[in-house]
């Protein structure tokens, strides 16, 4: 009996680094999309149109699969959440304006090191020696990236104000993390992700209503709905039922670890979609962030 459970906790927690993976790619598209999109339109404007739209896919999915039942539990649960996910990825499109997305990439890469930090904080969940080397290396790539591969420019500690913006984002999706596990009562990941999603959406329209109302749809160009049309569909419901899924059944800094992969995706999206590759010397940082990556995963 004690082998068999032992094998399912494996099983579940397979499940849930192949979740982090596929999500570590989908969120990586945002940066470039977003970053092109960023200056066409208000970040709270897109966020509200986005959650509504990620709110309907989820609950089109869920309705087709049990419903929602017991999900009305304690909704200022959804409301939390909400709130504190909305607060990343308007964050997020408002530091893409200035910061280039392989730069805000590796600013996301810093959110394992405060998801530790959460996690000892709301779960005491303890991060052992091999994990915190790895989330130091990480964090080591990470910087080399945010500051160009300039070495003179990181002993000055020059960071833009983008970087600076997402920098604040990306402590709330840390926050998030934890949250998620401590908050949750037993609902399925897409069941939970509806009312996450639903709370951030009316948070972010009550907020953002000048926004919205300021906006010209009309005009907006053509970049700008493939932009929300991307981050709603796989940078939100996909990505927030993965999130949820995976955090249900990994420690919140191992699951954050996955966003070490994003700088090595943000770079091949960037490619397929045309543009430059980056100077060798920060895709340097780039593979330090990957074989931090393959540290937290040998520490299984």
């Amino acid at each position: 009996m004690a082998g068999s459970g032992i094998l399912t906790l494996r099983a579940e927690a397979l499940r849930g680094h192949g979740a982090m993976l596929l999500f570590s790619a989908l969120v990586a598209g945002s940066f470039p999309l977003g970053a092109a999109a960023a200056n066409d339109i208000a970040p709270l404007a897109l966020n509200a149109v986005r959650f509504w739209v990620a709110a309907g896919i989820v609950g089109i999915g869920v309705a087709l699969t049990g419903g929602a039942r017991g999900a009305g539990a304690a909704p200022w649960r959804y409301i939390v959440l909400g709130t504190v996910f909305a607060t990343y990825f308007v964050l997020m499109f408002e530091g893409l304006k200035t910061a280039a997305p392989v730069s805000a990439a590796a600013v996301f890469t810093l959110t394992p090191v405060m998801a530790a930090g959460f996690g000892w904080l709301l779960l005491r969940q303890v991060t052992t020696p091999r994990i915190a080397g790895a989330l130091a290396l990480g964090a080591l790539g990470a910087l080399w990236v945010i500051f160009d591969a300039d070495w003179a420019a990181l002993r000055r500690f020059e960071v833009g104000r983008g970087e600076w913006i997402y920098l604040a984002g990306c402590a709330a999706h840390a926050l998030y993390t934890p949250l998620v596990r401590m908050l949750n009562r037993g609902e399925r990941a897409a069941v939970f992700t509806f009312g996450t999603l639903v709370a951030g959406a009316c948070v972010v329209s009550l907020v953002g209503a000048p926004a919205l109302a300021a906006t010209d749809w009309s005009a907006l160009p053509p970049r700008v709905w493939v932009a929300i049309g991307y981050t709603a569909v796989f940078a939100s419901a996909a990505t927030f039922t993965l999130l949820q899924f995976a955090t249900l059944r990994l420690p919140a800094a191992k699951v954050m670890a996955y966003t070490y992969l994003v700088p090595a995706w943000v770079t091949l999206w960037s490619l397929a979609l045309g543009q430059p590759a980056p100077p060798l010397g920060i895709l340097v940082g780039v593979a330090l962030t990957v074989g931090a990556l393959g540290l937290l995963l040998k520490a299984d």
